[in-house]
């Protein structure tokens, strides 16, 4: 490792990262729990191709980190973890997402898993098994996890607008749509609907063309996304949109999506602030699915999609008078609100 792990995990208060392989899939799985200082841990199960160790091991850690950062801040009585599968050539994805089930199976309910980047109802079945502890993918299971997400993401844009502009006038309002995946194709129908202009950019042109002969958006260039003016620039896809280049080249108001760890660094957030552009930070917007699925596997309730996004709206509302107040960027605000309830949990719990 070119960092130091042990520093790493102190440092970001983890409980637990640790290597698994498996010979007969050939499967090379990290499993990341943040806390468990507020409930059973949850997070997805993320299967990617990475360029070295390293990178899994950051982005496992990081989006394990941000897992327990959104159900303190929705209020959700659980922590975070994260799976990740690293993808190669010679992965048998049948057997390695059944050994992922072996994995979450000896955890016995302190990690809840789910779907991710590359994890979709096949690859769940594939899980479900040999655990029950992920999400049931059938009419069994929570349901509507994408549904919620977009819906999260379009009540927390509008909390946004109106948090600059008192109000939102839908007609007068340009948001790009950066991945027009699941949760992307949904927020751009919803925004449509609204009444706003909506953008679209997928890396993948076959399902950019897809979406906008559905929709009937207009496509930009992914070279161009950062440079084509608009009100709110949401990320749909993956993390890292924003660094040090990207930071400079933005033309919004706003930037506010469902992906997850959209800033590279925290001090990434500091530089929009400094910019003048609104960063709503993705631990408060993005959490729909979580809070969705969360509320299920700890109560057996199937919250309403409209219920889910309006407790986003009000997460975001609040981060943003907070941010406001202090004349601070939201996420060093939300951050700091989510470490305190975890902290306080962890002294009195």
């Amino acid at each position: 490792m070119t960092f130091e792990i042990f520093e790493q995990l102190e440092r970001g208060g983890f409980e637990e990262l640790s290597a698994h392989s498996d010979r007969r899939s050939g499967a090379r799985a990290l499993v990341a729990v943040h806390s468990t200082a507020l409930g059973p841990a949850f997070g997805g199960i993320r299967r990617w191709r990475y360029l070295d160790e390293d990178g899994a091991v950051r982005d496992v850690l990081r989006l394990a980190q941000a897992m327990t950062y959104k159900c303190a801040l929705a209020s959700v009585p659980a922590g975070g973890a994260k799976l990740v599968l690293m993808d190669h050539a010679g992965l048998d994805l049948e057997r390695a997402y059944e050994f992922v089930g072996e994995l979450l199976e000896q955890r016995a309910g302190r990690v809840f898993s789910g779907p991710d980047v590359g994890t979709g109802e096949r690859e769940l079945g594939l899980v479900r098994a040999h655990t029950r502890f992920v999400t049931d993918p059938g009419p069994a299971g929570p349901g509507e996890l994408s549904a919620c997400t977009a819906a999260g993401v379009v009540a927390g844009i509008g909390a946004a607008l109106e948090h600059l502009d008192g109000l939102v006038r839908w007609p007068d309002i340009t948001v790009l749509v950066q991945g027009l995946g699941e949760v992307g194709a949904r927020v751009a129908r919803e925004l449509q609907r609204l009444g706003a202009r909506v953008l679209g950019v997928d890396v993948d042109d076959q399902r950019a063309a897809g979406v906008s002969g559905a929709l009937g958006i207009e496509l930009v260039s992914p070279s161009a996304q950062f440079e084509t003016p608009c009100d709110v620039f949401a990320p749909c896809a993956l993390g890292g949109v924003v660094h040090d280049l990207t930071l400079l080249r933005a033309r919004c108001r706003v930037i506010a999506g469902a992906a997850n760890n959209i800033l590279v660094s925290t001090e990434h957030g500091d530089g929009l602030h400094e910019r003048g552009v609104l960063y709503v930070p993705d631990i408060a917007i993005s959490a729909g699915a979580l809070i969705r699925g969360a509320t299920f596997e700890l109560t057996g309730e199937r919250m309403p999609v409209a219920a889910v996004a309006a407790r986003v709206g009000a997460v975001v509302s609040e981060i943003l008078r907070r941010a406001r107040a202090e004349r601070a960027p939201p996420v060093r605000v939300a951050e700091r609100e989510a470490r305190r309830r975890v902290e306080l949990q962890g002294r009195t719990g």
